[in-house]
Parts: structure tokens; C-alpha cells; sequence
């Protein structure tokens, strides 16, 4: 069972795609994201021929007018992972939602109850006082967490605060839980690291991508669907850019730089989640370092690893 990590843009699903073919592997996406059908685009999903070759799971399981939790991904994940060791293949499991890695490798934390009148009240406050006054407050009082959590994230945001109102606990105390654990599975942890200039400029390009693949007429078609985006899909990062867009509260170019932005500083967040995680073997990818190249510096890390 392996599992490959990385800040957003680095390769790993190209990574994750020449190893699970190599192998005969399936794989296990690990982003809260690409769960959602019709958000293609946005969400930098694998290719539709990359998709006829190789089983994916975890994608395109939910609507977007859906909510999907942690708690969801954890146990689609667990079915998952039986069914595959039933057809007795192996697994290759790739993503960046670092809360979902950590429910994979140890289980779920527990939980900080919930109170759905403190939350809407949150809500409230948000829409009346602006999502970044609440993202300070956080910073207050859990400076951890608000470093994790992209600020243009309400939904992680309100709980955040809920939970600290609840117990008078940082949820990063509770996240915490996870470091006194062992793995629930075999895991052997490959993780990609590149410089911040190069991984900024790999970002940039990608957000260019998206916008010229027809970025715009997927939100388009989105907010178009009968059913509202739910609140985790529509502040998803390109998508809430390109929404405000649409409303006319950005030009198209303000919008393209601002999920840049955004996007550059989700890769921070992760960046910091990922210090927390042990037992991985980071590869440091050169700038324009050739995909082959990856892969065999991949498979020899792999064969180190294999108990002897």
C-alpha cells in the first residue's frame, strides 16, 4: 500500500498514474474536491484516457450540491480499500486534503460534538462581517489551525470556532490525537518537495490551464444545475473566484490572479500540515526534473523500503 503526498501542482498524480501501471495498482484519490462530479476542471482531476486505464476511487462520488466530510471520505475510503485487497491488487493512494491523509492513516479523532444554532450564528456573522474577520479571530485563538485552513474556506473556518466555543479547545488540540497513533494500515509514504519559487510557477501555469480549458463555462454550467452548489463546493478554489466573477464583482483577470493567490497560499497550509507527518520519504523534485526521471527515483525508494 502506498501513498503519495504533496502540496498542490507538484506531480504526484502523474507520479501516482506511471507507478499504479507499473504495478498493476489502482488508486485511491484523497482530495475533498475531486469527489465532486462536474467539477472537472477546477479541481485538476485525472484524464479521461488516464481514467479508461486505470480504476480511480474517491472520484466522482458525490453531487455538488452536496455536503462530504471527512467522516464520508473515511469510510467510502475503508470500503474501498477491502474491495480492492478482495481482487487482491494493490493500492496507490495520491492527494493533498492533509485532514483526509490523516484519517486514512490513523482513523478518525474525536469529535467535539456540534450545536447547529452556535454555527448559524457563525454563518451570520460571516455574511454580515466578512469570512477574513472570522479567519482573524481563529488566528486568535487556534493560530495553528487558522494557518492550515485557507481563509477563503467558511465551512472549516465556522467549525473551527465552533469547536473552540464548545469545548474552549483549539480543534488543533483535537487533531492532535492523531500523533499518539499508529497506522491502521501498511503504509509505505512517498512524498514530493520543490522548491516555493518552482512549485508558485507550476501553480501559476496551471491556473493559466484551467481558464483557457474553460474554467468559466464549467462554473458556468454549475451554477446553471437545479440544485445550488453546496457551501464546501462553491468556496472551492477557482471556483469561488470565478463565481464572484460572474457576478461582476471581479474582472476576469482579477479573478485569475486571485485563485493564483489562493491557491499559492493552500499550498503553504499544506506545506505546514505535512511537517506533521512522519515516516515519509521525501523525494526534493528539481525544477523540470523529467517525469521518468520521478519515477525511477520513486520505484528505488520503494525497494529500499520493502522489508527484507
Amino acid at each position: 500500500m502506498i501513498l503519495i503526498l504533496g502540496v498542490t501542482a507538484s506531480g504526484k498524480g502523474r507520479l501516482a498514474f506511471d507507478l499504479a501501471q507499473s504495478i498493476g495498482a489502482e488508486i485511491l484519490s484523497i482530495d475533498s474536491m475531486k469527489v465532486y462530479r462536474r467539477m472537472d476542471i477546477g479541481t485538476a482531476k485525472p484524464p479521461a484516457e488516464a481514467r479508461e486505464h486505470i480504476n480511480y476511487h474517491l472520484v466522482d462520488v458525490a453531487e455538488p450540491s452536496d455536503s462530504f466530510s471527512v467522516g464520508a471520505f473515511f469510510d467510502a475510503a475503508s470500503d474501498a480499500i477491502e474491495q480492492i485487497k478482495a481482487r487482491q491488487r494493490r493500492i496507490v493512494a495520491v492527494g493533498g486534503t492533509a485532514l483526509y491523509i490523516k484519517s486514512l492513516l490513523y482513523g478518525l479523532f474525536d469529535g467535539a460534538g456540534s450545536d447547529e444554532q452556535m454555527r448559524a450564528e457563525l454563518r451570520a456573522r460571516a455574511e454580515a462581517q466578512g469570512l477574513a474577520e472570522l479567519h482573524r479571530e481563529l488566528t486568535k485563538i487556534d493560530p495553528v489551525a487558522a494557518d492550515r485552513i485557507n481563509p477563503n474556506d467558511a465551512r472549516r473556518i465556522v467549525r473551527a470556532l465552533e469547536v473552540y466555543r464548545l469545548t474552549g479547545k483549539p480543534i488543533s488540540s483535537f487533531q492532535n490525537q492523531w500523533e499518539t497513533r499508529h497506522m491502521k494500515h501498511d503504509w509505505t509514504i512517498i512524498g514530493l518537495r520543490r522548491e516555493k519559487a518552482d512549485a508558485s510557477g507550476r501553480i501559476n501555469k496551471r491556473v493559466k490551464k484551467m481558464i483557457a480549458a474553460g474554467l468559466i463555462d464549467e462554473v458556468k454550467s454549475l451554477l446553471g444545475e437545479q440544485k445550488p452548489l453546496s457551501k464546501q463546493a462553491r468556496c472551492a478554489i477557482g471556483y469561488a473566484e470565478i463565481i464572484d466573477h460572474l457576478h461582476g464583482k471581479t474582472s476576469l483577470e482579477e479573478a485569475t490572479e486571485l485563485i493564483k493567490v489562493h491557491t499559492r497560499r493552500l499550498a503553504k497550509g499544506q506545506r505546514t500540515w505535512f511537517k506533521t507527518f512522519t515516516n515519509v520519504h521525501w523525494l526534493d523534485i528539481e525544477a523540470d526534473e523529467p517525469n521518468d526521471k520521478i519515477f525511477e527515483r520513486t520505484k528505488d525508494v520503494l525497494k529500499d523500503a520493502r522489508p527484507r
